[in-house]
């Protein structure tokens, strides 16, 4: 995350989440800008330790404990109380590589609230071309949920540009998650998970 994205947010008064990931977050540059986050009135998230987990396809029981568990302690005190985790899609993938049956219990047992999306647009891959994808999919559904990448390519150059558009079409931004998007709540399973959960059995321990 970038000082720049919160100035334009600030301006324009709109409520983010930041899904951080735990190997990024010692850095005390980096949770300098988290803590300007939370006060500013965003949430932190927690999305893996280390980026690189699909559940679905990983049979390491400790694994949800080392990528959200981990995580999670790293967070401290820059966690909101509810626990907000998004998965490692992969580039996106919604699917049963997402999550293992081990990493629902976990999700479960320490009351998370997992988030998924419905609009990748790809920001990583084509810095300057993804505000058009991301607003097809707003124009195609009534509640989108935008995953956007605040790494170094750039992309968040064109922030500002699809903000403009989206006034423009007097979309509303709201910081809350459209429950289609929630299959976990604090702990408590809400929506299907079949097409999201792997059916491999961990391996033993």
């Amino acid at each position: 995350m970038t000082p720049g994205v919160l100035d334009l947010l600030a301006e324009r008064e709109i409520r983010a989440t930041f899904f951080a990931c735990g190997k990024d977050i010692a850095d005390e540059a980096a949770r300098s800008i988290l803590r300007r986050a939370k006060r500013e009135g965003h949430r932190i998230g927690n999305h893996t330790f280390s980026h690189s987990v699909e559940f679905g396809s990983n049979r390491d029981p400790d694994a949800p404990n080392a990528e959200i568990g981990r995580t999670q302690r790293a967070l401290g005190e820059l966690a909101d109380d509810e626990r907000w985790f998004r998965p490692y899609g992969g580039g996106g993938v919604l699917g049963p590589r997402l999550l293992s049956q081990a990493a629902v219990e976990f999700l479960c047992r320490g009351g998370y609230t997992c988030v998924l999306w419905n609009s990748v647009p790809r920001d990583w891959e084509d810095v300057t071309g993804w505000p058009d994808r991301a607003l097809a999919d707003i124009w195609s559904r009534d509640w989108t949920l935008v995953v956007l990448h605040d790494v170094p390519t750039g992309a968040m150059r064109q922030l500002e540009r699809f903000l403009d558009r989206v006034a423009d079409e007097s979309v509303e931004i709201v910081q809350a998650f459209p429950d289609a998007c929630v299959p976990i709540r604090c702990g408590e399973v809400h929506g299907p998970l079949d097409h999201l959960v792997s059916d491999e059995a961990p391996a033993p321990s």
